[in-house]
């Protein structure tokens, strides 16, 4: 169910009942289900790779939005909503990033169990928003220690399940955080060496503010938090305006995102003078190919610090 996140209390009570509801006294899967493995779909590759490595083997994991797919303009197809409701349980982001499925998700709330990760944050962790349908920013995967939250978040409402193995979820959490932390130390590392003068982020959408927070960026975006947001020549005339102002020698193009936004800010800040190169392509809203090494949640924060790193120093 999509609901803005106002008390971690309330949240628990309603994803509660919705287990309950939707599972019976014992939270066991119903008969027509009970062939096969559990089935996990997931919205996002970044949920899907939390809940696979929660899981482990126990499960089968479906993600719905592959490489290069922006959540904020998804719309489930026919195969999709099949999916979604054949599946045990499950998992999407929230707070709105999925905003064209809200409500087909709300409708599946009512059938079966439907966990907004995102929404199990408390909201003094999250980012306000007043111009987001949500109120909240909903990239939150881009704090690696505040991903990590969520995910422990996560495998506590997974325990919740008898067909779910809550010893197994323990120590694949117990192991999956291990590398997240020591990925949080790594990001921290590699940054280091930028100046601080440098430190600023600019993209075609406003994707990186928990990454701003968390390490110390300022952060810049074209459009609004969603794709879905309009942006004038105001927009960009003030970014320009910014670029040249301060110096800023590199932007940076999104894989979910069109490049000709940020084509734009290219040729009217040449027309001004001032040669603004691409950085690099940064992962925002998904991940990359499957069986690549941005193809992973890990995989895509290393990729993208380097390429913030290169492109800033």
């Amino acid at each position: 169910m999509h609901i803005k996140p106002h008390s971690i209390t309330a949240l628990a009570a309603v994803i509660f009942t919705l287990l309950l509801a939707s599972c019976g006294s014992e939270n066991d899967r119903s008969a027509a289900q009970a062939d096969g493995p559990p089935r996990i779909v997931a919205t996002t590759g970044m949920l899907g790779d939390a809940v696979a490595n929660l899981v482990g083997s126990q499960a089968q994991v479906e993600t719905l939005m592959g490489p290069g797919v922006d959540p904020h303009l998804y719309k489930a197809t026919h195969g999709d909503l099949e999916r979604l409701e054949s599946a045990d349980i499950i998992v999407y982001n929230g707070l709105h990033l999925e905003g064209k499925m809200v409500e087909v998700l709300e409708r599946l709330a009512k059938e079966k169990p439907v966990i907004a990760m995102a929404e199990m944050l408390r909201t003094r962790t999250l980012i306000s928003a007043d111009n987001f349908e949500s109120a909240y920013d909903p990239h939150i995967w881009f704090d690696v220690s505040l991903w990590t939250r969520a995910i422990k978040h996560l495998r506590d409402t997974l325990s919740g399940f008898d067909f779910l193995d809550s010893d197994s979820l323990m120590n694949n959490t117990r192991t999956y955080v291990g590398k997240l932390e020591a990925l949080d130390k790594e990001v921290k590392e590699t940054l280091a060496p930028i100046p601080l003068e440098s430190r600023v982020l600019i993209t075609a959408h406003d994707a990186f503010g928990y990454f701003g927070q968390a390490y110390d960026f300022e952060v810049r975006g074209l459009q609004g938090l969603s794709t879905l947001s309009e942006f004038g020549l105001r927009d960009r005339v003030d970014l320009v305006d910014m670029i040249v102002r301060r110096n800023i020698k590199a932007i940076f193009v999104e894989t979910s995102v069109s490049r000709q936004a940020i084509d734009a800010v290219i040729e009217s800040s040449r027309e001004r003078g001032h040669e603004l190169m691409v950085g690099g392509r940064l992962f925002s809203d998904a991940m990359g190919e499957p069986g690549t090494e941005e193809g992973t949640y890990i995989g895509m924060i290393r990729a993208n610090v380097r390429t913030i790193a290169a492109g800033l120093q």
